[in-house]
């Protein structure tokens, strides 16, 4: 273990913060979604999971029995495979407070800057319009704002792309030791991370401008153009991202006329 590791390492026990990761791999979920227990006597679980895995709410259910029960549960987002679990474990722990923005089960709704619990939330729009990041003693559960390996995909609301460039600056300057992601592996090094998200939406942003510079105007060819490193299985998540940095270039009086706007219909009904 690297003295970094084991320093990254060191901050997630002084925040008490334990993982258990659902069994529910994917294109989109990568390992898993994961599960955040913090503190104890009692602790608060941040996103429980997706549904119709009891063995998931079982063992989530146990690790909060061993912290001294569970006093609350907290919500980056509404999507099911984060959500999705939250009936499950009320009904194995008894009713407690559900947090979130604005997820239609929440008995709490929390903006940013609200306590909960051991968590601070923090506004981190971008993946979805009502976002948050959970902070507690140097840990940031960051949810689908940043995940332990590859991009998250920002889905278009007025101002989506633009919010979530701004929330990736506000984080930039926490003092964050370790970022305890939705999907995927423990991040170590939070600032190298946060920067090359940040990087890497304006590159693509560049990448498109040059493309509709050079004339191509249909969803296809910017798609071939800008996101040709998306293998098949995220092409979707690329065409919801496209549209949301095309908001961008339209709320900039960027864009040039006659761009072809993805047709989102079987994104919007989730």
């Amino acid at each position: 273990m690297t003295c970094s590791l084991a320093f990254r390492m060191d901050a997630l026990d002084a925040a008490d913060i334990a993982l258990v990761r659902a069994d529910n791999p994917g294109p989109f979920t990568l390992e898993g979604t994961n599960t955040w227990l913090v503190g104890r006597d009692p602790c608060w679980v941040v996103d429980p999971g997706p549904p119709a895995l009891a063995g998931h709410v079982a063992r989530v259910a146990a690790q909060a029995a061993s912290r001294g029960g569970l006093g609350g549960i907290a919500l980056t987002h509404g999507h099911a495979d984060h959500s999705g679990a939250v009936a499950g474990l009320l009904a194995a722990c008894g009713e407690v407070p559900v947090a979130a923005a604005s997820w239609d089960g929440a008995t709490v709704r929390l903006a940013s800057g609200d306590a909960c619990g051991p968590l601070t939330a923090l506004a981190t729009p971008g993946h979805s319009p009502d976002h948050l990041a959970f902070l507690v003693r140097g840990a940031l559960l960051s949810g689908d704002a940043v995940l332990g390996r590859g991009s998250v995909f920002v889905f278009p609301d007025p101002g989506a792309l633009r919010g979530y460039l701004a929330a990736l600056d506000r984080l930039l300057e926490l003092e964050i030791d370790v970022i305890c992601p939705g999907h995927g592996p423990l991040v170590v090094d939070p600032r190298a991370k946060l920067q090359q998200y940040r990087e890497h939406r304006l590159q693509r942003e560049a990448l498109l401008v040059e493309a509709l510079g050079a004339g191509l105007r249909s969803t296809d060819e910017l798609l071939d153009r800008v996101w040709s490193d998306a293998p098949a299985a995220l092409r979707g998540a690329a065409l919801v991202t496209l549209a949301a940095h095309l908001d961008k270039l339209d709320e900039e009086d960027a864009l040039p006329p006659g761009v072809e706007r993805p047709q989102l219909d079987q994104y919007l009904a989730r």
